[in-house]
């Protein structure tokens, strides 16, 4: 059954919450790859329990840091441009 999606959403909304929605999937599978290696057990082992944690801490800190180092770029390419844009109108003067 396909889920209906209202018509009064933002389309930008439905990105947002679509690229969380990858990027949450993309952590749980990497974290469970490298961190959960047996199945005889029901329960959650202890070093399973640490290596999950610390993958998922390392994987929120790694994607807030490429966040600040693109709004960085964003702001430097947005002040260039206006720079360039400057040079340009003082120019045509």
């Amino acid at each position: 059954m396909a889920m209906q999606i209202p018509t009064n959403v933002d389309p930008e909304q439905i990105k947002s919450v679509r690229d969380f929605v990858a990027s949450y999937n993309k952590l749980i599978h990497t974290c469970f790859t490298d961190c959960i290696n047996e199945f005889t057990s029901r329960d959650v082992q202890a070093k399973e329990e640490t290596c999950a944690l610390n993958c998922m801490e390392k994987y929120l800190k790694m994607n807030q840091r490429i966040s600040q180092r693109f709004e960085e770029f964003q702001m430097l390419a947005n002040e260039n441009a206006l720079a360039a844009q400057k040079k340009i109108s003082e120019a045509k003067k």
